[in-house]
């Protein structure tokens, strides 16, 4: 009897390897009966819809669970059933829930607006998902129900589909970091999307002073940042007045580049007196920012230069230590490397401040050159 029965076995896991050969199953769930002296198998799922013919096997769905036969497959394990009255043995094919890798691990958000963080889920069967926020390890959603109190949060599953989806409404800065797709197997199932709110930024490069000569052209560069999708428009405005690109003035043109960075270029040619004042950058997505343009007529200010008050600062201060060293040395009469300086290191720093500023500031080099020739002549004259 036992060696009958273990014939039997053997001859049923040949079948079985036959039938999964045969018919490429590897998902679904699919319930089927082995019997002796047949000549058929019949699936009883959606999985497989045809008559496949074999020897040996035929599927019939009463039975006990007498044993069970695993198979190399990660997501497949398969019971050997039998019924005592009927005579049957049932072979039940059971996949296991998994998560699709492709669904992407890194969704960044709009602070204000909605996030979603998606997970996908084969052959989920009876199982349920939830999604957890990994910061205070906090259950937000347990399939289509919401178990937080706060109803930003909910999950959504269309039956059609193997998504789940959590939506985070009004996504603020503290939303962002870890949260976790969770299946309720044994040992439970998990994938993690990391969640980054952002807040899109805009800036008018060269601020906040901008010199142009008139007669030349006026180039603004807006650029915006961290933001997930490019803003749907840019506005670029006067004096408060959206630019019209299609005025009687003519010259104006604006070219926009999108991408991780967004970037918007006003062009304005033959500058005249009347298009000084400030200019607005306004994307969509983000808030505005100014910047004041100055056109010229025929001066030459130190910020023309460096079009930037701080380096127009910095050069107020290196004129103001030239003059006081030029007032010590005319005062005492002596070389410039001799004035209150008697140690090496003092000289060596004095020489370093020089190089330094000389090499960081460009503006007002002819009243450098002017006071350098002074100098000399102090020096040549002692």
């Amino acid at each position: 009897m036992g060696y009958r029965s273990n014939k039997f076995l053997l001859n049923l896991w040949i079948s079985i390897i036959c039938i999964l050969d045969m018919t490429n199953v590897n998902v679904g769930s699919v319930q089927s009966t082995i019997s002796e002296n047949s000549n058929f198998v019949h699936t009883t799922t959606a999985s497989i819809t045809s008559m496949i013919h074999s020897t040996g096997v035929a599927i019939s769905e009463q039975s006990s669970i007498i044993g069970k036969i695993s198979v190399t497959s990660t997501t497949t394990n398969y019971e050997i059933l039998s019924d005592d009255t009927s005579g049957y043995t049932q072979a039940t094919i059971i996949s296991e829930p998994y998560f699709d890798a492709q669904t992407s691990k890194n969704v960044t958000g709009l602070v204000g607006k909605s996030a979603y963080l998606s997970c996908r889920v084969k052959n989920l069967g009876n199982k349920t998902v939830s999604w957890i926020r990994h910061r205070d390890i906090h259950i937000l959603t347990v399939g289509s129900y919401t178990y937080t109190s706060d109803q930003r949060f909910q999950a959504t599953h269309h039956k059609e589909t193997d998504d789940w989806t959590l939506q985070i409404k009004w996504a603020q800065k503290r939303d962002s970091g870890v949260y976790e797709c969770q299946i309720s197997t044994q040992p439970v199932k998990s994938y993690f999307v990391n969640l980054n709110v952002v807040v899109p930024t805009a800036r008018i490069l060269g601020g906040p002073d901008l010199h142009f000569d008139k007669g030349s052209t006026i180039n603004l560069t807006c650029t915006i940042k961290f933001s997930p999708e490019p803003p749907a428009y840019i506005f670029w405005y006067h004096l408060d007045e959206v630019i019209s690109y299609d005025s009687l003035r003519g010259g104006v043109s604006v070219i926009t580049e999108k991408g991780d960075i967004t970037t918007s270029y006003l062009l304005i040619q033959n500058a005249d007196l009347a298009d000084s004042g400030r200019y607005s950058c306004s994307p969509s997505n983000a808030e505005a920012v100014e910047i004041r343009v100055h056109v010229l007529n025929g001066e030459h200010p130190e910020a023309m230069q460096t079009s930037s008050s701080c380096n127009s600062r910095y050069s107020s201060r290196f004129l103001t230590l030239i003059s006081l060293l030029l007032v010590i040395t005319l005062h005492n009469q002596m070389p410039i490397a001799k004035v209150s300086l008697t140690s090496s290191s003092s000289l060596f720093l004095f020489s370093f401040i020089i190089k330094t500023t000389l090499t960081t500031i460009n503006s007002s080099t002819q009243f450098i050159e002017r006071i350098r020739l002074k100098l000399l002549f102090i020096n040549n004259k002692s």
